[in-house]
């Protein structure tokens, strides 16, 4: 029985890659901001809710970050896999508690934090494992990191790029630094689930009108992330770019200074 914890998995692809994997007989936590959601999650797993569990937590800031992990720490001395769905999809000016933009501060920063934070559990694992789910960004060096990572006046799609691309960097930073873990980034899709509710404007016309020819089922966005928790023949880090198609990867090979430039600056503001 392995130990997984699923921020974001009480809804969307997250959720269905918990149901996926308690099929499994795993033992499973889920991480979300909602607990109404959280209760309703643990509820739709009928016979197998006995092994799933949820903690509550805002991982948009640091502090949120910093009470999921020691609540986590306290119940679990070992997780074998961490898998992180959350996101929000918005492109207003917002700044967070901690004078950060959402976009940034959840898509990729907490994923750096929390993870960073929960090494100790994970170091006891026989094969631990960290998956980051994002938008379709390849691994390719060339994104402007000069904003990074206060993304001043913050434009969507200027600065898209460069917070999803640094889910690649700290794959790559992960696997070189930490012996025996695997890591990877998953492309959600385009699937239909809650993030859009906050998406700019036209990319909810877009859903609206071409959703029912181009998006992916929940059920195939997960299937990538269940694949790489089922598997322990892969190493990391990799990318899978095509949902639902867990054999055709990407190797992440990214620029060690930028790597290097990325993480110390996620090390200043989380002292993580």
């Amino acid at each position: 029985m392995k130990t997984i914890l699923i921020a974001g998995g009480n809804s969307g692809i997250g959720l269905q890659a918990a149901r996926d994997l308690l099929s499994d007989g795993n033992r499973l936590i889920l991480l979300g901001r909602d607990p109404h959601k959280g209760e309703a999650a643990l509820a739709s797993f009928g016979a197998t809710a006995g092994t799933a569990s949820f903690v509550a937590a805002d991982l948009s800031t640091h502090d949120g970050v910093r009470d999921a992990a020691e609540r986590i720490l306290t119940a679990h001395d070992r997780l074998d896999a961490l898998v992180h769905t959350t996101g929000v999809l918005t492109a207003r000016e917002s700044r967070t508690a901690d004078e950060l933009h959402p976009f940034f501060a959840v898509n990729y920063l907490s994923r750096y934090h929390l993870t960073q934070l929960l090494l100790p559990a994970l170091r006891r694992a026989e094969r631990p494992l960290v998956l980051m789910m994002t938008a379709a960004v390849p691994p390719i060096d060339g994104a402007d990191f000069a904003r990074f990572p206060q993304f001043a006046s913050f434009n969507f799609n200027r600065d898209r790029k460069p917070v999803q691309l640094a889910n690649h960097h700290y794959a790559a930073h992960l696997t070189r630094t930490e012996p025996g873990l695997a890591a990877g980034v998953v492309n959600a899709g385009a699937a239909k689930t809650d993030i859009m509710r906050a998406a700019p404007w036209y990319m909810r016309a877009g859903a609206k009108v071409l959703g029912p020819l181009v998006f992916d089922s929940v059920e195939t966005s997960a299937r990538n992330v269940v694949d790489a928790v089922r598997r322990d023949n892969w190493q990391g880090p990799l990318y899978w770019g095509k949902p639902g198609k867990f054999e055709q990867h990407t190797r992440i090979a990214l620029d060690e200074n930028v790597t290097a430039h990325l993480i110390h600056a996620s090390q200043t503001l989380t002292d993580a």
